[in-house]
């Protein structure tokens, strides 16, 4: 009967310790994977692999360290095995001009804001070097998945979380000094990805954000590439993950969205605000009787210019956001 109390009891501590930390190390292994179908699975291990450790947690108060360990292992585990974690490339409906580039992150998936907004508010650790909204920026993510993986363990571990060498190493199981050597490589890396400077964006949900936002949205839904390129950086990169197409500049850019208005024959597509990465975002649909869902649209801002736009081609994201309130459904009707 005693042992029965003690187990209920374990249950029941393991389940507030659930409930405190399920959504910050969902975001951690979004962080490092990059993909949130992996996260998702990889949260499910390392929950099942706490719960088989919980009793043997001699200090409740070194819980969040433990579950952190837990997590970046198993993350680590995922990382090293690229093969099931690349989706295959979707088929272009049409022929597409040729890109700039391929991109090297197929996986990368966005992360709804939602699920940011129920993870608790912990303070960083005094090692921190990125704010929260930094360090979920899709730009962010993407170039920790060009990281090896215990390099990018590191830098989130050290530079994101703020825990010191000392609290680091048991987590990675390995010295500080070792540590320290891999963060140095990590940042170093980190800088080089970052060359490209951009103006400060607008303040996340201000006026000035959502009428750019929504000036996207109706010369994106409307065909009208012109107003879209009048919107862009000179440098603006649109990519499409999973499919390897990138394109950078207002002339690559344009000749893309004007094949793809071509392709579609005055389909047009209906765009619903929502966030993801803590930026602004759509949810993008066919415009037409099947409203068949298309894409998540991430746009990543400098100043009153568009940087970057993200457009995910899987349709099977779409029911992770939620439109936001805050913006207007734009459409061909618009």
């Amino acid at each position: 009967m005693n042992g029965g109390t003690e187990r209920s009891v374990g249950k029941i501590e393991f389940g507030e310790l659930l409930e405190a930390h399920r959504h910050e190390l969902l975001v951690h292994c979004y962080r490092l994977l990059g993909s949130l179908t992996d996260a998702e699975d990889v949260l499910q291990e390392t929950l099942l692999a706490a719960w088989r450790g919980f009793e043997g947690l001699q200090q409740r108060q070194a819980a969040r360290a433990w579950l952190y360990r837990i997590a970046t292992n198993r993350c680590l585990n995922a990382m090293r095995d690229r093969g099931r974690r690349i989706p295959l490339a979707p088929e272009p409906p049409f022929r597409p001009p040729p890109p700039s580039r391929h991109g090297d992150v197929p996986w990368l998936q966005p992360f709804p804001d939602t699920l940011l907004d129920e993870a608790p508010d912990v303070d960083p650790g005094p090692e921190a070097r990125y704010i929260a909204r930094e360090a979920i920026e899709l730009a962010f993510v993407a170039a920790l998945q060009r990281l090896p993986p215990r390099q990018a363990a590191a830098l989130v571990i050290c530079d994101v979380l703020g825990y010191p060498l000392g609290e680091a190493a048991p987590m990675l199981g390995a010295t500080p000094t070792a540590v320290k050597g891999l963060l140095q490589r990590a940042r170093s890396s980190l800088d080089r990805q970052r060359r490209d400077a951009r103006a400060e964006p607008p303040t996340p949900g201000s006026a000035e954000e959502r009428r750019l936002t929504q000036r996207f949205a109706e010369a994106f839904s409307t065909d009208d590439v012109d107003a879209l390129l009048a919107l862009l950086t000179d440098d603006a990169w649109l990519a499409m993950p999973p499919a390897p197409h990138e394109y950078r500049g207002a002339a690559a850019i344009a000749a893309f969205l004007r094949a793809s208005a071509e392709w579609r024959a005055g389909r047009r597509f209906e765009l619903r605000p929502t966030r993801a990465n803590g930026q602004p975002a759509f949810t993008c649909r066919l415009a037409d009787a099947s409203a068949q869902p298309t894409s998540v649209i991430v746009l990543a801002l400098s100043g009153d210019r568009i940087h970057r736009i993200t457009r995910f081609l899987d349709d099977r994201l779409q029911h992770h956001f939620v439109p936001s309130a805050a913006g207007l459904r734009s459409s061909g009707s618009v």
